[in-house]
C-alpha cells in the first residue's frame, strides 16, 4: 500500500512541479510575476480563490473542531460563507482599482503610514497562516510514511517544496498549480464524503456513535471550564469566536485582493465569486463531514490524541486503498497550494511596499524578480521557524485569523464604502488592532478590559478597539480628498 501512496505523491509533485516550471517560462515583468500579468479568467480565478482559501486552516484546524465539537464546526466555514456575500459587490471594485497588493490600496485611499502598518500586519498574519500549512503537510508526510518520516521532517520537506514552487513563477505559478489541486479536491471529497457516511452506518450509526450534541447548532461550545455546560448564549459567542475572524479576514484578504487585480476583466471577477461562493459552500461542508464520519470511525487511538489528523488519517484507515491515496494526496496538494498563496502574499508585500517604493523606485524587472524570490525564500523560512514550534495549528489559525480581521478588515470595507473614515483614523485601527491582538496572552493585558471581554478570546477586544479608534480618531481629523474617493467607486 505504502507503494500506492507514493506513486500518487510522486504523480502530484511532478505535475506541480511541471506547471511552475512552464508558468516560470513565461514570467518577464514585475506584473508577470505579481499578478499574472492581469490575465487570469473567471474559471482559473474561481478554482485559485477555492484552493488558496480551503487549506490546513480547513483540512486541519477546521477538522479538529469538527472531531471535538461535531455538525457545530460548521460556524467556522460559515464565516467564510457570509464574507462571500459581501464579496460580490467588492470584486469588481477591487479589479477597477487594479494595483499589486492591499498597502497599494491603504496608500491610496489613506496615506504611507497607513501603507507601511498594513504592510507589518499582513507580514504577521500570513507567516502564520503559512507557517501551519507547513506543519500540516508535515503531519500528512508522516501518516504516509509513518516509519521513515516524522511530523518535524515532514514540516522541512513541505517547506522546501512549498519554497522553490512559489518563487518559481510567482502569482502565475499559483494560480496555474491551483486549477489543478481545486478540481482534484473537490472531486475526490465528492467521492469519499458518502462512502465514509455509508461505513459509518449512516444517519442511525452516527446518531449511535457520537454524543448527541454533535448534532446540535452549538456542539460542545456551551462547555466551560471542568466541562460544565453553560448558557446558550455563552456557546453562541463561542461561536461567533470562530464566525467573525473567518468573516472578517475573508473580507480583507489580501490573497484574494490578488486574485482580483489578476484577472482578465472587472466581469471576470464578478463571475468568479459566484463559482467560489458555491464551491466553498460545498467543500467546507464535506471536509466537515468527513471529518465528523471519521469521529465516529475512530472515537480513540492515535487519532483522538491529534485530532487534527483526522482527514488523512481517515483516508488511510477508512477508505479503499486506491481513494485513500487520491484523498491522502489531495490533502497533501491542497497544504502546498495554501501555503504557496499565503508565502507569496507578504513577499509581494515586501517587494512591492518597501523595495520598490521605498529603497529602489527604479529598479528594472530583471532585479525586482530577483529580490522578489529572495523575499520568498525568506519569509519561508520564517514561516518554518514558527511551524516547528507552533503547538496547535487551530490556536494558531484563530491567532493569525485576529491580527488580519482586526487591524486591516474594517479600513479595507472602509475603503470602499465610507466616505468619512480618515487616514488617521485608518492608522489608528490597524496599529490598536495589531496591538490589542500581539499582546492579548502577555501578563495584566486582559485585566484592562471589561470581564465580559477580558474571558474571551483576542478577536473582540481587538477588534473593537480597532472600530472604536478609527471612529473617533476619523471624527477629529480632516475628510478624505475627493480624488482618494474617486478610486473606490460609489460610497454612500
Amino acid at each position: 500500500m505504502s507503494q500506492l501512496y507514493v506513486i500518487v505523491l510522486a504523480i502530484i509533485v511532478v505535475v506541480l512541479l511541471a506547471v511552475a516550471l512552464y508558468r516560470t517560462s513565461l514570467v518577464k515583468t514585475k506584473a508577470d510575476y505579481l499578478v499574472a500579468g492581469r490575465s487570469l479568467p473567471a474559471i482559473v480565478l474561481v478554482l485559485t480563490l477555492l484552493t488558496s482559501w480551503i487549506g490546513a486552516g480547513s483540512l486541519f484546524a477546521g477538522a479538529e473542531n469538527a472531531y471535538k465539537n461535531g455538525f457545530a464546526a460548521l460556524w467556522q466555514p460559515a464565516g467564510g460563507w457570509l464574507g462571500l456575500l459581501l464579496i460580490y459587490f467588492i470584486a469588481p471594485r477591487a479589479r477597477k482599482f487594479a494595483q499589486f497588493t492591499l498597502p497599494d490600496l491603504l496608500e491610496a485611499r489613506y496615506n504611507q503610514t497607513a501603507r507601511v502598518l498594513g504592510t507589518f500586519a499582513i507580514l504577521f498574519a500570513y507567516i502564520g497562516i503559512t507557517s501551519y500549512q507547513f506543519k500540516g503537510g508535515g503531519d500528512v508526510l508522516h501518516l504516509i510514511f509513518p516509519d521513515t518520516v516524522t511530523p518535524e521532517l515532514g514540516t522541512f520537506i513541505i517547506a522546501a517544496f512549498v519554497i522553490l514552487t512559489t518563487a518559481l513563477a510567482g502569482m502565475s505559478s499559483v494560480a496555474y498549480m491551483d486549477v489543478a489541486i481545486g478540481t482534484l479536491v473537490t472531486v475526490i471529497c465528492i467521492i469519499a464524503a458518502p462512502y465514509l457516511f455509508l461505513q459509518a452506518g449512516g444517519w442511525a450509526g452516527l446518531h449511535q456513535s457520537l454524543p448527541a450534541q454533535y448534532f446540535e447548532p452549538l456542539g460542545n461550545y456551551r462547555l466551560g471550564p471542568g466541562g460544565v455546560r453553560q448558557s446558550v448564549g455563552m456557546g453562541v459567542v463561542r461561536g461567533l469566536e470562530f464566525l467573525v475572524p473567518t468573516m472578517l479576514l475573508m473580507l480583507g484578504n489580501q490573497v484574494m485582493y490578488q486574485k482580483f487585480f489578476s484577472a482578465r476583466s472587472e466581469k471576470d471577477a464578478r463571475i468568479s465569486v459566484i463559482g467560489w461562493t458555491l464551491g466553498t459552500l460545498l467543500l467546507e461542508t464535506l471536509i466537515v463531514a468527513i471529518a465528523v464520519f471519521g469521529r465516529a470511525l475512530y472515537p480513540t487511538g492515535e487519532v483522538a490524541l491529534h485530532p487534527r489528523e483526522i482527514i488523512p488519517y481517515t483516508a488511510r484507515h477508512g477508505l479503499p486503498a486506491v481513494l485513500g491515496a487520491v484523498l491522502l494526496g489531495a490533502v497533501f496538494a491542497k497544504v502546498i497550494s495554501t501555503a504557496s498563496n499565503y508565502l507569496f502574499s507578504p513577499a509581494t508585500n515586501l517587494v512591492n511596499d518597501v523595495f520598490v517604493r521605498y529603497i529602489s523606485p527604479g529598479a528594472s524587472n530583471k532585479r525586482v524578480l530577483i529580490v522578489s524570490r529572495l523575499a520568498v525564500v525568506l519569509l519561508g523560512c520564517w514561516a518554518l521557524y514558527q511551524a516547528v514550534y507552533a503547538e496547535s495549528i487551530l490556536k494558531k489559525m484563530l491567532w493569525a485569523y485576529t491580527i488580519y480581521s482586526a487591524a486591516l478588515t474594517p479600513v479595507v470595507l472602509a475603503a470602499f464604502y465610507s466616505k468619512r473614515v480618515t487616514a488617521w483614523g485608518a492608522v489608528a485601527a490597524i496599529g490598536s488592532g495589531t496591538v490589542v491582538t500581539l499582546a492579548w496572552d502577555l501578563p495584566g493585558v486582559r485585566a484592562l478590559f471589561p470581564t465580559i471581554l477580558a474571558e474571551r478570546d483576542a478577536i473582540f477586544p481587538a477588534l473593537t478597539m480597532a472600530v472604536a479608534a478609527m471612529i473617533v480618531v476619523s471624527l477629529f481629523t480632516t475628510a478624505p480628498k475627493a480624488e482618494q474617493l474617486a478610486q473606490f467607486g460609489d460610497q454612500g
